[in-house]
């Protein structure tokens, strides 16, 4: 298992990108929005790496997140998803907005990846949807993003704003849409955010 490769850029594609790591190239299949954060070539660049071995082919794909790599490998447990097919959904959104679309049953935004159409969305979402949580995702959007202890804080009222919607009778999709869509700054309240959300529950 090659758990990283770091070494020096040598080509950049869209879809790929060429490292050389003490004189050998390797070829890694990345996703769109990585090839285009990716150092100029010539830079050193670490990538997380997943190996695909079949029968017909070995293949590499990194990731510049470790996060998008593990949300790459639990798109390969659900049935009709390889490889591909999940990297157009992670060069379409990033591994938050996905762990989020799958929570609130969004699958109008999954299957606007390419190869994915509204059916395998709809898979996506039935097959991974227990293998998530609200909370989990809300942290690993605070780390993603370098949370301050304001945003730990809007980040809270959001989770218990969707746990008050569903003890409410809301289905947890709903619930998660409506906060989503809700416009919260930092120094609302739970209540603050629990009213902006219920104005959007008319409209699902």
């Amino acid at each position: 298992m090659i758990a990283y490769v770091h070494g020096e850029i040598v080509e950049i594609g869209e879809t790929k990108v060429i490292v050389d790591v003490h004189g050998i190239g390797y070829q890694i299949f990345i996703t769109g929005r990585d090839a285009q954060a990716l150092p100029p070539i010539g830079k050193k660049v670490k990538l997380h790496t997943y190996f695909s071995v079949k029968e017909d082919s070995l293949q590499l794909f990194g990731f510049l997140s470790k996060d998008d790599m593990e949300i790459f490998k639990l798109l390969l447990n659900v049935n009709g998803v390889g490889p591909k097919a999940a990297l157009g959904l992670l060069s379409s959104m990033s591994a938050d907005d996905l762990r989020f679309a799958i929570l609130a049953a969004d699958a109008k935004s999954i299957s606007k990846a390419p190869g994915i159409g509204n059916k395998t969305a709809q898979k996506v979402i039935l097959e991974l949807k227990d293998k998530l949580n609200l909370e989990d995702a809300l942290e690993k959007r605070q780390e993603n993003q370098g949370a301050s202890p304001a945003c730990t804080a809007m980040n809270d009222a959001k989770s218990e704003a969707v746990q008050a919607l569903t003890a409410l009778g809301y289905s947890n999709g709903d619930a998660l849409k409506a906060v989503q869509k809700a416009e919260v700054t930092e120094d609302m309240s739970t209540e603050d955010v629990l009213r902006a959300a219920l104005k959007h529950l008319s409209f699902l």
